[in-house]
């Protein structure tokens, strides 16, 4: 167990920052999977701004990379692009 007053609260604040990105990153997972799950591409359209929007928020807190969040907008925008 840490010793110091401020790595004892360093602990803290780094547990609590974990859930935090955990539950940012499962809602985007589970965003991304709505978003493949879909027909019909006025359904779509919508749910991708607010994903690509989810993706660029977790690459800009570090969540995730910056590469990673560039991938997955490009793949599913041309997934969006390619529906009916």
């Amino acid at each position: 167990m840490a010793n110091h007053k401020s790595s004892i609260k360093r602990i803290r604040s780094n547990a609590a920052k974990r859930l935090r990105n955990r539950y940012q990153a499962k809602t985007t997972r589970n965003a991304v999977k709505k978003l493949r799950g879909t027909t019909s591409k006025s359904e779509a359209t919508p749910l991708l701004s607010k994903v690509i929007s989810m993706l660029d928020r977790l690459a800009k807190k570090n969540v995730i990379h910056k590469n990673k969040a560039s991938n997955n907008k490009s793949k599913l925008t041309r997934f969006v692009n390619g529906l009916n």
